[in-house]
């Protein structure tokens, strides 16, 4: 099968993440006999710099006319520490999400059993967790009206939101419920806002068309408190935009490390998948960033190509490089390896068709050699 894949690799650790989820991918392609096509553009930072624009027209097109798109991260300090910055990074992103109509972002969350000690959290309270986010990517106070008063001491920032826009991503996470424990809670602060309580009556409306779906719903505070005191009761959570940003980072420490969450973004007719954890300016360059996060996402991809062997064949790939410690210092402080020698391993691993086992002594001595 044949295959169109975007790559905005972007700014920061995004370049070296992202070459290692590329270099897996086309180990798959050699495995299951696929041909993926893959071109390069620019986004972010880096697309100022060099273009004057977060997201140009040419980046743009590729991404409608690709099967998919692969993205590194976005984010410059020069613009972070900027507030007044006119054009910046994160507007590429945004246009992208809007231009392509990606209204759902879903974010995977679960606890590794070799990794509970990494998490901050008790491990008796993240055990077994593993659960599933969809945040409305397309809405709310992101994409709201903003205006700022002309003394420059006021500002506000519209949050909107209307039934189709919550319809639509709420019955994709509902269908996700049904697949994993048919269970999902809906996040929101409808004692306050008129906009969750719009999401409230439609997500209860929605809930009829799935009598195997049993349906909670927590206010967003208590939701961030039951994220760290007991994550273990959430399967799929459904919320809003800004909501969805803040929740989906707070579950993170329950797998010990951002650098292993992955994401897809998805609208009717495309999708995009990056990982979660930002373009980390301080670690550029120094082979140190976790491509774990970055290589799931090109699973999910898999997943969205209809490729379920192939992005299960990278899944179990990660599990065995994290269960063998063949990880990056986020993760193994002691004997680390770099951000490209664990693309190497996953590579190997991925590529192994006679399924050899690895070996551990071997690896140990920092040789990625399977016998």
């Amino acid at each position: 099968m044949k295959f169109n894949i975007a790559v905005l690799p972007g700014d920061g650790i995004g370049p070296e993440i992202t070459q290692q989820s590329v270099k897996v991918l086309r180990a798959v392609a050699d495995r299951f006999d696929h041909e993926f096509k893959f071109e390069e553009a620019k986004v972010g930072a880096i697309a100022i710099d060099q273009l004057g624009d977060p997201l140009p027209a040419a980046t743009l097109e590729l991404c409608k006319n690709s099967d998919a798109v692969l993205f590194g991260a976005i984010g410059d300090p020069k613009y972070d520490n900027d507030p007044s910055a006119k054009v910046r990074p994160e507007q590429g992103l945004l246009k992208l999400r809007k231009e392509l109509g990606l209204f759902a972002n879903i974010r995977p969350v679960r606890a590794y059993d070799s990794l509970i000690h990494k998490s901050p959290l008790k491990p008796e309270n993240i055990e077994g967790a593993d659960m599933v986010i969809f945040r409305e990517l397309t809405g709310g106070i992101y994409f709201g009206e903003k205006s700022t008063a002309e003394d420059g001491r006021s500002a506000s920032d519209l949050c909107t939101y209307s039934i189709e826009e919550i319809e639509r991503v709420a019955h994709l996470a509902f269908k996700a419920a049904e697949d994993r424990r048919n269970k999902l809670t809906l996040v929101d602060k409808a004692n306050v806002l008129e906009t969750s309580r719009l999401w409230r009556k439609t997500v209860t409306e929605i809930a009829k068309a799935y009598p195997s779906v049993k349906v909670d719903y927590l206010f967003v505070d208590n939701a961030a408190m039951q994220m760290i005191l007991n994550p273990k009761q959430f399967d799929v959570i459904l919320t809003e935009n800004m909501f969805g940003d803040i929740i989906s980072d707070e579950a993170s420490v329950i797998g010990g490390s951002i650098g292993l969450l992955e994401s897809a973004s998805v609208g009717t007719e495309n999708a995009l998948f990056e990982p979660i954890h930002g373009s980390y300016p301080q670690a550029a360059g120094k082979g140190i960033a976790n491509p774990v996060a970055s290589v799931l996402s090109a699973a999910m991809l898999l997943d969205h190509l209809g490729l379920k062997k192939e992005a299960e064949t990278v899944r179990m790939a990660v599990e065995l490089s994290i269960k063998l410690n063949v990880c990056t210092k986020d993760i193994n402080t002691d004997n680390h390896y770099s951000t490209e020698r664990v693309g190497d391993f996953l590579e190997s691993v991925i590529s192994d068709t006679e399924g050899h086992i690895v070996n551990n002594e071997n690896l140990n001595l920092g040789q990625m050699t399977i016998i």
